[in-house]
């Protein structure tokens, strides 16, 4: 539980200061008076959010590479799966954002932007893609500081970015008059100082990149798109199920979509700590699968649920005494208060089992079975989210929209974590007597907490 706890809580500071930053930049805009301005962010978030979990699939292959190799004592392999993985990663997000900039206003209309929404969403966007490239290369360079078990450095960076990020906000939004352009270009200049901060710890500090010929780099590819592909359909699960709930809630107009934007921007700052607790997970597993521990590895898991479910309890009653005021401080139209309250009252619990579905994602990728992750994600999009949003729109209008949304991670949040104690069991199994205990308990702690490779 310890381990679970002070990676999680480094991982948590980091995540609620980059997710806090955006609630800023929600705030700031609602003082500007345009509730479309709102509707748009949420659009274009939507969006960059559908392009960046592609990459994030390449960086969970980074991190679950990185981790087993540490964990196995193999510290000249870890450092060239991840040289390979971060050049792989970058020529990745240059593409698909490419791609994605010379096709935006089509997009954009895809997900329901219309009118000046649309305008506004394209103006946002525009700003933010070509700095994509930049935002992947520092996740992922942060997701190989975690990998070592550094999330103390790892957490700064994100840290440090975000402060430049709230310092920009008021004075490129305000002082410089830029409105909403002046809030992407805030989040263009904190990103590529997150990246140049991430690159320093982890090649001046951990001295983890290394030179990789192109024979090196062309051999990596295949294990690293081993895990990364069914990691990339994992995470686009996401995104898709997204898309369609906003481009669902657009039918009830902007105040329906604003109000899911305000919450879309409150639920990552409230539950920060659940989606920390993925990433501080990966690396204990991964390492301790890597050494052949395997009671360590349920141990971790076992502690992981318990803290998530107490850590939700706890936020679902202060964003239930807080959701007036939350009404109140984002200056919400009637249509967007009812769907925050509604939230906050009725179904903010449901994100226990959100929880409970990414710890046993980022195991599945740790323990080398990421297609386990894709299964269970694109279920719970195709199979639970989205029949869900529609019957419930259909039924309930946006109320029904967010309460089939909740209904989807409910059910496969217990599916995956159920499918993750028999994977753990079957593995455990697997083993050859002769690798039970191939390092020790100390040695192996050391490995999960230590700044760099084992002695």
């Amino acid at each position: 539980m310890r381990h679970v706890v002070v990676m999680t809580s480094a991982g948590a500071v980091g995540l609620l200061s980059m997710f806090g930053v955006d609630l800023v930049d929600m705030y700031f805009l609602t003082l500007l008076g345009e509730e479309e301005l709102a509707a748009a962010v949420g659009y274009a978030g939507t969006l960059v959010f559908f392009l960046v979990s592609v990459s994030i699939g390449l960086l969970i292959a980074l991190g679950a590479l990185v981790a087993r190799s540490v964990g196995a004592r193999q510290w000249d392999v870890a450092r060239r799966y991840c040289s390979s993985a971060l050049i792989f990663n970058g020529l990745v997000a240059t593409f698909i954002s490419a791609v994605a900039w010379f096709n935006l206003r089509p997009l954009l209309e895809i997900l329901g932007a219309s009118g000046q929404t649309l305008e506004y969403a394209h103006s946002y966007a525009s700003i933010v893609l070509p700095n994509m490239p930049i935002l992947v290369l520092g996740m992922s360079m942060a997701a190989g500081v975690r990998a070592v078990g550094d999330a103390r450095r790892s957490m700064w960076v994100t840290v440090l970015g975000s402060l430049v990020n709230a310092g920009l906000d008021p004075l490129f939004i305000f002082t410089f008059n830029w409105g909403l352009e002046g809030a992407a270009l805030a989040s263009v200049v904190a990103r590529t100082v997150m990246m140049l901060l991430a690159w320093h710890v982890l090649s001046v500090v951990h001295k983890l990149p290394c030179k990789v010929s192109c024979q090196e780099f062309l051999s990596d590819i295949k294990p690293i798109l081993t895990i990364a592909i069914p990691a990339v359909l994992t995470n686009l699960a996401v995104p898709i199920s997204g898309g369609f709930v906003l481009r669902t809630m657009s039918q009830f107009g902007d105040g329906a979509v604003a109000g899911a934007a305000i919450m879309g921007r409150i639920t990552p700052v409230a539950f920060a700590a659940v989606f920390a607790l993925s990433g501080a997970v990966g690396p204990i597993v991964g390492q301790n699968a890597g050494a052949a521990l395997y009671p360590r590895v349920r141990s971790t898991l076992t502690n992981a649920i318990v803290f998530n479910v107490l850590y939700v309890a706890l936020v679902c009653m202060i964003l239930a005494l807080c959701a007036k005021s939350i009404v109140s401080v984002f200056s919400a139209s009637a249509e967007a208060a009812e769907l925050i309250l509604f939230y906050t009252y009725f179904l903010a619990g449901s994100f226990a089992f959100n929880g409970m579905l990414f710890v046993a994602n980022a195991s599945f990728n740790n323990l080398y079975h990421p297609h386990w992750a894709t299964g269970f994600n694109f279920a719970r999009a195709l199979l639970g989210t989205i029949p869900a949003v529609y019957y419930g729109a259909k039924w309930y209008g946006p109320r029904g929209v967010l309460a089939g949304e909740a209904l989807g991670a409910v059910v496969f949040g217990v599916l995956a974590l159920g499918g993750l104690v028999v994977l753990v069991r079957r593995l455990e199994r697997q083993l050859p007597p002769s690798t039970d205990s191939p390092l020790s308990d100390a040695a192996v702690a050391g490995v999960v907490e230590n700044r760099g490779p084992p002695l």
